[in-house]
């Protein structure tokens, strides 16, 4: 309740009834867990997927080389998971990170399945599933950047 409005006839508008705090206390946890979630995979897809990539580590050139993108593509993918990763730290780019990043899974598992017998192809499908959640849930936090566009300019 505001200050601006009055209680309702018959309460006291003083303390929530216990239903409404414990709503509260889920709401709190689930954004805490969300965050947490965007977190972990941030720093998946940095150091465990985008550096191996960036670094040239022997594994990375060998898959790319098999591909045959070579290392123009190996640096381009590990760049768009860098990208992500720091997309999925700022609230307002989280969800859009979270799709991009959900496009790069699709395209890593028909890779692995098409290029390497789907070796490891359950590991994208498998990002996928949180990146979805991330997504859904912060969808309304991707109107901070339409907003920024849409602010009108102020000539000096």
């Amino acid at each position: 309740m505001s200050e601006t409005t009055a209680p309702a006839a018959g309460t006291t508008g003083t303390a929530p009834t216990a239903g409404t705090a414990g709503t509260a206390r889920r709401g709190r946890a689930a954004r805490v867990a969300l965050r947490a979630l965007q977190i972990v995979l941030a720093l998946f897809y940095a150091f465990a997927s985008a550096l191996p990539k960036l670094i040239a580590h022997p594994s990375a050139v060998e898959s790319f080389d098999t591909l045959g993108w070579g290392s123009a593509g190996m640096y381009t993918i590990g760049a768009l998971e860098l990208a992500g990763a720091i997309g999925l730290l700022v609230p307002a780019l989280a969800p859009v990170a979270a799709v991009s990043l959900g496009a790069l899974m699709v395209g890593a598992f028909i890779t692995q399945i098409t290029a390497f017998e789907g070796e490891y192809a359950a590991t994208p499908l498998i990002l996928i599933i949180p990146l979805t959640l991330i997504a859904w849930t912060r969808r309304q936090d991707v109107t901070g950047p339409a907003q920024w566009l849409r602010r009108p300019r102020r000539d000096v």
